[in-house]
């Protein structure tokens, strides 16, 4: 971790105010997944073209989530299924900041779009103000419940010239009940843009190390994980899992 901080200082700081003029709330998501160690080998290369994101004084702040699913997991089926046209429902607590919100992503034709309302505080349950919100949000009332706990640090990075955030995710923990995994050596890279661009310093750098863009969530991750195969099907992330916790496994 002090080689990380080290390599961190290297980033001119940017505030929450001044990240405003990339929320890309509505954007393309490309997603990289790679060991802690390639990220300690890129970042003196980044630190040329990208600012950083500093709370309270941390670059490197924390993050909890709360998502919710339907009891049959449709919202994970259709990721499984590639459905154009699919939801994600979530409680995140931004811990350093202390601010929490419900948040809908909505994935449509390739495109991310992310609604969210200010809450005082991750709850158990949804209540009246919380459906309200995912029913005008998503076009139709669903019977959602709680189904996984997700933890992990994360360095967000502005680029200093385009419109494009780029978000790396470390110590991923997956909870629910007594169950828990943890990916503790792998990162989770997702490049936020107005639209593809191959362009990006970032997108060029994972092209030169040989690291491919690949398609699964930090949500589909810990739902196999934590229910497997009695509750779920998984077979086209069956590859894509395998391989980051080889990554996960080979960079311990």
């Amino acid at each position: 971790m002090s080689e990380l901080n080290h390599l961190l200082s290297l980033f001119n700081p940017i505030s929450l105010e001044e990240m405003d003029r990339v929320k890309l709330m509505n954007r393309v998501d490309t997603k990289f997944g790679f060991s802690v160690h390639e990220l300690i080998l890129i970042l003196p290369e980044l630190a040329s073209y990208y600012d950083i994101l500093e709370i309270q004084g941390t670059r490197i702040p924390s993050y909890k989530s709360l998502y919710f699913d339907t009891d049959r997991f449709n919202f994970f089926t259709d990721h499984h299924n590639k459905r154009s046209n699919r939801f994600k429902v979530r409680f995140r607590n931004y811990v350093e900041s202390n601010l929490s919100f419900l948040e809908v992503k909505h994935k449509f034709k390739g495109r991310t779009d992310k609604k969210r309302i200010r809450v005082d505080e991750i709850p158990s349950d949804l209540n009246l103000e919380h459906l309200s919100f995912l029913r005008k949000t998503m076009g139709k009332s669903v019977d959602l419940q709680p189904k996984m706990w997700n933890s992990f640090s994360r360095l967000t990075l502005v680029h200093k010239v385009l419109n494009e955030r780029l978000t790396l995710d470390l110590d991923l923990t997956f909870t629910w009940g007594d169950e828990q995994r943890m990916f503790d050596q792998l990162v989770i890279a997702e490049l936020k843009q107005e639209t593809v661009s191959r362009k990006s310093t970032f997108f060029t750098l994972m092209k030169q190390r040989g690291i491919r863009p690949y398609r699964l969530s930090k949500y589909c991750i810990g739902a196999i994980e934590l229910y497997g195969p009695s509750r779920l099907k998984f077979n086209r992330f069956k590859k894509k899992l395998l391989t980051l916790k080889k990554i996960n496994t080979h960079a311990a």
